[in-house]
């Protein structure tokens, strides 16, 4: 009986390439506060990055094309009178963009169509609610002008952006700071990880928390989790010797992960990205010189280790660009944004493409066709 020793799967030789040096973003501060977001945010038209300041808080937007030195004079976006902690880019216009701040308001943007020509201090509109520093801005992935945030005063608000106003509010969930929230591929439910070491998932428009997971990771050390495509719950956190997990739950029932990998002892927290097309999810540790990527199937052991991208710099934050900002026709399937102490650098996922000669024919004739 033949036996499969290798897995099949499509992504099994997908390989991250940094590009030149010049297509880098060079000569940029980037913050250091200490706080675990990405710093960086990504669409197909500019890129974002939080960057120190004095006297408030800023961030850059860049048109992607930008590359190269970027002067110390180039225009911030300049309104927030703390540090940024989070961006966002609004997935239903390019030009729109949310920050959460330690002066404890969330405010949106609108970007000129071609990028900043001075420095922007007014925001399209301010949303204030919370009492503490906001930490997470998130916009809905279906309906338009949604956002959601959440605060250190264990506060999420989903917000009406068109009105400014407070749609729901979500209070008594959480007795500690979150760590992260992300929505389901339809908006309808969000899962939330929180320092008291519960994984909940909660139905907004109820408010009414549907499953939680005590001590889904038992280290006292940051906890991400999101959502992925079929419903499951994919966590990141640190076991109680201090290493750093991986796992994965069925909402459905949360007694037991469907499974649980054990990585290494680094202390950096683990960023997951998810590509919901291909089921790959990239882990980005903050302060770690790789990215890692494993892919989620149906089949035992279910999350399935595909490679490691290894570079000799440490990243400080990390962006990702959208499906719709990659260039297919090379075989990209990720594009990530690393940030380093003074730069942004692009790094590429390609799937590689074998091209197969055949043969055939009365003539001999030469067909050439590819494949993955």
């Amino acid at each position: 009986m033949f036996r499969r020793v290798v897995r099949q799967s499509k992504f099994r030789h997908v390989f991250g390439q940094a590009v030149k040096n010049d297509q880098c973003y060079d000569d940029i501060r980037v913050s250091r506060v200490t706080w675990d977001s990405s710093f960086c945010a990504v669409n197909p038209k500019f890129v974002a990055i939080i960057v120190e300041a004095s006297g408030g808080g800023a961030f850059l937007v860049l048109p992607l094309h930008k590359t190269g030195r970027i002067d110390k004079a180039y225009p911030t976006v300049c309104g927030h009178t703390g540090p940024v902690l989070d961006i966002d880019w609004c997935p239903h216009n390019d030009h729109v963009i949310a920050s959460g701040s330690e002066d404890c308001t969330v405010m949106v943007w609108q970007v000129p169509e071609n990028g900043l020509t001075s420095s922007m201090s007014e925001p399209v509109v301010v949303l204030e609610g919370h009492s503490k520093r906001v930490g997470i801005v998130t916009w809905h992935p279906t309906a338009r002008n949604v956002l959601l945030s959440a605060g250190c005063d264990n506060l999420i608000i989903i917000w009406n952006v068109g009105t400014g106003e407070a749609m729901i509010s979500l209070d008594d969930m959480h007795p500690d700071v979150i760590f992260s929230v992300s929505w389901s591929r339809n908006g309808s439910l969000i899962c939330t990880a929180c320092k008291d070491k519960k994984v909940r998932v909660i139905d907004p428009r109820n408010q009414q928390i549907t499953a939680e997971k005590d001590k889904a990771h038992e280290g006292a050390r940051p906890m991400r989790a999101i959502f992925l495509a079929d419903g499951n719950v994919f966590t990141t956190g640190f076991s109680r010797m201090s290493e750093r997990q991986l796992a994965l739950w069925n909402p459905k029932n949360m007694d037991e992960p469907i499974t649980v990998h054990e990585m290494d002892t680094s202390n950096g927290v683990l960023l997951p990205f998810y590509d919901p097309d291909t089921n790959v999810v990239y882990l980005c540790g903050k302060g770690d010189s790789s990215i890692r990527y494993f892919e989620i199937t149906d089949e035992a052991p279910y999350v399935h280790y595909l490679n490691t991208f290894s570079s000799k710099e440490p990243q400080r934050g990390m962006g990702y660009m959208p499906k719709r900002g990659l260039d297919v026709n090379k075989c990209e399937i990720a594009r990530f944004y690393k940030l380093h102490e003074r730069k942004c650098e692009p790094i590429i996922m390609t799937v590689p493409r074998k091209v197969l000669r055949l043969h055939g024919g009365w003539d001999g004739a030469l067909f050439i066709g590819t494949a993955f």
